[in-house]
């Protein structure tokens, strides 16, 4: 009877060691999949924050991105990323209609899914996702509207340069409403094209002169609406304020034709999804609550030690 119990024991201690190796596996793999055409600077941070918490973690996460921002191209990555039976999906919520389906898909098969940046906690939580990471875009406007209110701005134009992803729209209206305006027409659709987005800035200054305010939505819009404010001669003159971060809105910045960027510290993530479902596929354990990664505000006041990280970390 010993001999049987000590075989017993031996026996259930191996299968305790083997369920443990296989909790603490290593090598797990991951796709982070974004809106982001390959034209967007602003996505090498989050490539930058993937290289590194892939060494971190011992994980492989793959970055993928429909390379001019077509939708339904992006859609068709999370199909193939669900199909080949991956550990887990990040993925930005660019347009939940198109997105929707292929990502509840891969929640079906059991594959978990953390969704980043674009679309809302609401959002997020309707798909069937772990959680969201990213910047509460309505309240990010909202706050930069303050901003604005109490510069004295009373009118502005956002300059939109994705349209078509609802939280762009969330963070021009919450600027709006910050300020005690409706949006109406001083949203504008200015596409990515750089020579586009600027001949649609001088047109809208030029047809409405009294324009206390620039809002712009990330780099794709920034930088032309820099070299617009410049050609008018109204750098200094005209509130002007960014999403995101840029060489080119840093030099903004610092020679006072930008009032502010917005920083949703895109290294957080690029980093922070991978570290939730690594644990999560190790050890069956996450965080209880979507975390905000921003919105944070760089100026003259800080920016040196932003631009000593830009492109990599900030």
């Amino acid at each position: 009877m010993k001999k049987m119990l000590h075989t017993v024991a031996a026996a259930a201690l191996l299968a305790t060691t083997a369920l443990a190796g296989a909790a603490h596996a290593e090598g797990e793999k991951f796709v982070w999949i974004s809106h982001g055409p390959d034209s967007d600077s602003w996505f090498n941070v989050i490539k930058n924050a993937i290289k590194v918490t892939n060494e971190q973690m011992g994980v492989e996460t793959e970055y993928r991105n429909p390379p001019t921002g077509d939708l339904a191209d992006m859609a068709r990555i999370v199909q193939q990323a669900s199909a080949a039976g991956v550990d887990g999906i990040i993925v930005t919520i660019a347009d939940y209609n198109v997105l929707e389906g292929p990502i509840k898909d891969a929640v079906a098969k059991g594959i978990p899914v953390v969704t980043v940046n674009s679309g809302t906690v609401e959002e997020s939580q309707k798909l069937g996702a772990l959680m969201h990471v990213g910047q509460p875009e309505y309240e990010a406007g909202l706050g930069a509207g303050k901003r604005a209110k109490e510069a004295g701005i009373s009118s502005f134009l956002c300059v939109n340069h994705y349209i078509t992803n609802p939280a762009s729209v969330e963070r021009c209206r919450g600027f709006a409403d910050a300020l005690g305006v409706d949006l109406g027409s001083q949203m504008i659709d200015s596409g990515i094209d750089p020579s586009e987005v600027q001949n649609k800035v001088k047109a809208y200054l030029t047809a409405n002169p009294d324009t206390g305010a620039i809002l712009t939505l990330g780099p794709n819009s920034a930088e032309p609406s820099i070299r617009a404010v410049k050609d008018m001669g109204l750098d200094g003159e005209i509130y002007f304020g960014t999403f995101d971060l840029s060489s080119e809105i840093s030099a903004g910045i610092k020679d006072g034709t930008i009032n502010f960027a917005i920083d949703q510290q895109p290294f957080l993530q690029g980093s922070v999804p991978i570290q939730v479902l690594t644990n999560y596929v190790r050890y069956g354990v996450a965080p209880a609550n979507s975390i905000f990664t921003g919105p944070g505000f760089v100026t003259k006041d800080n920016i040196e030690l932003v631009e000593s990280l830009a492109g990599e970390f900030r």
